[in-house]
């Protein structure tokens, strides 16, 4: 069947004019409503109003246009059915055959900083989703565009045979129920906030593919970059890489968690991360000093590794980092003279962030993790720790160093997999004891990394001691303050063990488990 009739309605006006000039020139009448009507008419694209085919005015503000019969009717009528083409006969109705519509910029509205309620709400379409899903409904008979990026491959088709092929319609239908259910999810998660639910009854998610990847962790996985469609800045996903080889899926994994905790620092700091976990961490007075630290706090691990920085690289660190092997390099922004020397390496990924939220200012953001014929939700571990928020159990209190030690590695541990011990000492990490079965098995191998450093160091662990032995392991290698949440029943033998040994020791009352 021919392409006789087209409905035009669409909020982001992109390629629209010369779209429907082409589809005029092929003797296709065009419907059209408010604005994008005046357009066309101003362009000189031949076009009725809505009015022109309901009988019925435009009204409420243009709340109410196309919820009529004789748009509906048009859309739905099965074409081959002989009762359907008598009753659009006899109430003198007539078919339309394709639809170009894409909807209020909901998502645009409530990503305003100032973006009031009522506002909100009124950019929620209605019309133009119902149209969407009654052509896409129709697909055997009708053509449904709501992708700008479409335009061409309908016109060629229609040009070509004056219809576009079942195949092309199957396909933009789909790509229309996927549109309006992110459409509708994104507007139920707004109204789920502003009503305090942000865990109802039924969660729906929607995600915009950033890219397609080569493979996931390994080469036999598919898998795919998406991003949250109001994605804040200075993350992962918004990031804009500069230079090098495509992102994979492990260097996305990698990055992400490298980002993490950079983000925990306000002065100058550098994290380097293998396997997602943080191989060599340090701060300075400027990032110069801090990469530095990061890379001598693990010259091994960091090779093939993903560095992170909290603020611009410059040439002299860039000349640094040049002399190993990364994978990525994450920073605010690169200076030119740093670019000249990293772009020399072909293959280097370098992502530039933009500005950066100061540590205390992160909010939680919910995290979703996959686990089979269903999902787990929880919010972000962005808790932050004060030295006001110490509980200070032992006879000796830490001193002025120490204490600030104890803090830079409780920032650390907290992003190290459980269970997690790290020492710290001269503002940089010295020893990790990433992901084991026991507690004191990860302060061994954390000692054991740290070597002859370990004396005079301060330990951080992500969760309580179940008893005394780590206190007494850390004791034998000489470091003198731990940091650790408290809670277990055996606290007081870790604490007798600590003033025993002369340790320092502190509880946070908080945990940082990570799976």
């Amino acid at each position: 069947m021919a392409i006789r009739r087209a409905l035009i309605s669409v909020s982001d006006k992109t390629g629209i004019v010369d779209f429907s000039r082409e589809l005029a020139a092929l003797g296709v009448q065009l419907i059209s409503t408010g604005g994008t009507k005046s357009l066309l008419e101003k362009e000189g694209v031949p076009v009725i109003g809505i009015s022109d085919v309901t009988g019925f005015p435009e009204i409420l503000d243009g709340r109410v246009k196309t919820l009529h019969p004789a748009v509906h009717s048009g859309l739905l009528a099965v074409r081959d059915s002989e009762e359907h083409q008598q009753a659009m006969k006899d109430l003198g109705l007539d078919y339309i055959d394709i639809v170009i519509v894409n909807l209020y910029p909901f998502a645009e509205t409530i990503a305003k900083p100032d973006v009031t309620y009522d506002d909100a709400i009124e950019n929620i379409d209605i019309g133009g989703p119902t149209m969407l899903r009654s052509a896409a409904k129709n697909h055997a008979f009708v053509t449904v565009v709501v992708d700008s990026s479409d335009y061409a491959t309908v016109l060629e088709e229609v040009k070509a045979g004056q219809d576009t092929t079942l195949e092309t319609r199957k396909r933009l239908a789909a790509k229309v129920f996927r549109h309006t259910a992110a459409y509708d999810s994104l507007i139920g998660d707004y109204l789920s906030k502003q009503t305090g639910n942000p865990l109802p009854e039924r969660y729906t998610v929607t995600y915009e593919k950033i890219q397609d990847l080569r493979y996931g962790e390994n080469p036999h996985q598919t898998a795919a970059f998406y991003r949250k469609p109001l994605a804040q800045a200075g993350n992962i996903t918004t990031a804009e890489q500069l230079h090098g080889k495509e992102l994979s899926y492990n260097n996305i994994n990698d990055a992400n968690a490298a980002l993490a905790i950079v983000k925990e620092f306000n002065e100058p700091a550098v994290v380097a991360v293998k396997h997602m976990n943080p191989c060599g961490v340090g701060i300075g007075t400027d990032i110069h000093e801090a990469y530095q630290k990061a890379y001598a706090a693990d010259p091994t691990s960091i090779f093939g590794g993903i560095v992170a920085a909290n603020r611009t690289v410059g040439a002299d660190t860039a000349q640094l980092l040049s002399e190993i092997f990364l994978e990525i390099i994450i920073a605010p922004d690169f200076t030119p003279e740093a670019l000249e020397i990293l772009t020399k390496k072909k293959n280097i990924r370098l992502l530039k962030l933009g500005e950066l939220q100061a540590a205390g200012e992160r909010k939680p953001e919910l995290l979703v993790t996959s686990v089979d014929g269903g999902m787990l939700i929880q919010e972000s571990d962005v808790h932050s720790l004060t030295e006001a928020d110490l509980q200070f159990v032992t006879n000796r209190k830490p001193t002025e160093e120490e204490l600030k030690q104890l803090l830079f590695g409780w920032k650390v541990v907290k992003h190290v997999k459980s269970n997690a011990i790290l020492l710290a000492k001269d503002n940089m990490t010295i020893g990790v004891g990433a992901g084991q079965m026991n507690r004191v098995g990860a302060a061994k191998i954390a000692i054991e990394q740290a070597g002859e450093k370990a004396q005079g160091s301060a330990l951080a662990s992500d969760a309580f001691f179940p008893m005394g032995d780590t206190v007494e392991a850390a004791a034998k290698a000489g470091i003198t303050a731990i940091i650790q949440p408290g809670g277990s029943v055996k606290d007081q033998e870790s604490i007798d063990a600590a003033n025993a040994n002369n340790i320092a020791m502190v509880f946070t009352g908080v945990r940082h488990f990570k799976h």
